[in-house]
């Protein structure tokens, strides 16, 4: 076990990064003509297929919202018991339910990773402590860097922003008997076979598994996403929800992304984003001083060089927005992280950072 003064352990009083700062703040008010690399959403969606069903649910709007027929798509899809799914507005409702629903003496979240599981923990009051993932690692996870008196356990896999999947081996040696282990799949439908996915697994204790249709189907604006976990955990993240948390629209996009076409689309779609991303690695691969983080398993790969902030100034004064690293707890001012996109994108966004670079 480690010690208490392990380096991989940062208390929370420690100096915290903007952790309310994510990829939108990088596009938002800049105008037109910016190409975003740094939202992880999927371009060109949502699909014409989904815009129509979405559209189709806008003539029940005066009736209550009713989550049974989506609930039950979301279960079939992953083969659970209707009573371990609950709907949730996006994931990040679920980072807050997760933060009031339990009683939790000591948290830890592992970082780099998405801030607004900590964000969340923090409003609710409680002392989050941080486990933070070593680049000589390759951010890879250790599960003895957690301590044993965790009682909730918070990890993204694959993780936003490193972009590393972690073996599902290792991620269930983190679940036992009075803990919560939360494990952030936002990103996992974005791996072909959605490999190392816990989702589906009904036999590790205290499983809270996260799941989000905003990246790959395109529906940050609509909110939806959902929680897999034992049926008592359930039930308490859910008396913490309000009245008709989820809209008919989004419970309609819901019960359509879990039906047999959608997963084969989205199964393709995780193929063309794994060779969209050697593409980029490659392009990256061009520069010296660069250092991508490898092998990366998401939409997104992040970057370390120096001066980055700068770059990234530079990069939007030529048409590229990216998303930087410094608001990440375990990272800092010389990481970026830059979204997936397809090779031309790609290709326009390397001879842009060769103009950046050239010029410094």
């Amino acid at each position: 076990m480690p010690t208490p003064t392990d380096p991989h352990r940062v208390r929370a009083d420690a100096p915290a990064p903007d952790l309310r700062h994510h990829g939108d703040a990088e596009i938002r008010d800049a105008g037109a003509g910016l190409t975003d690399l740094a939202v992880n959403v999927r371009a060109g969606t949502p699909p014409a297929w989904l815009k129509a069903r979405i559209a189709s649910s806008l003539d029940e709007l005066a009736v209550y919202p009713d989550p049974r027929s989506a609930r039950q798509a979301v279960a079939v899809r992953h083969g659970l018991p209707v009573d371990r799914v609950l709907l949730t507005a996006g994931a990040a409702e679920a980072f807050v339910l997760v933060a009031r629903a339990f009683r939790t003496r000591r948290p830890v979240v592992v970082h780099p990773q998405f801030t607004e599981p900590e964000a969340a923990l923090r409003d609710a009051g409680h002392r989050v402590e941080r486990v933070l993932l070593d680049v000589r690692d390759g951010f890879r996870l250790r599960p003895d860097t957690v301590p044993e008196d965790a009682d909730l356990v918070v990890v993204g896999n694959p993780t936003n922003p490193t972009s590393v999947l972690h073996p599902a081996d290792e991620l269930a040696r983190l679940a036992r008997p009075g803990r919560v282990l939360v494990v952030d799949e936002a990103f996992i439908d974005a791996v072909p076979g959605e490999r190392e996915s816990l989702a589906s697994r009904a036999d590790l204790p205290g499983l809270v598994v996260l799941r989000s249709l905003t990246k790959t189907w395109g529906l940050a604006g609509l909110r939806i996403g959902y929680v897999l976990a034992e049926p008592e955990l359930i039930a308490a993240l859910e008396r913490n929800q309000p009245l008709w948390p989820v809209s008919a629209p989004a419970l309609t996009a819901a019960e359509a992304c879990s039906a047999p076409p959608a997963l084969a689309e989205a199964a393709h779609a995780a193929h063309r984003i794994a060779a969209d991303r050697a593409h980029l690695l490659s392009r990256l691969a061009e520069f010296d001083g660069l250092y991508a983080c490898e092998p990366a398993a998401g939409p997104f790969v992040l970057i370390r060089l120096a001066g980055a902030d700068d770059v990234r100034n530079r990069l939007r004064e030529v048409g590229f927005a990216v998303r930087r690293g410094d608001t990440f707890p375990g990272l800092g001012p010389d990481w970026l992280r830059v979204a997936v996109r397809d090779r031309d994108t790609t290709d326009r966004f390397a001879e842009a950072l060769a103009k950046v670079l050239a010029q410094r």
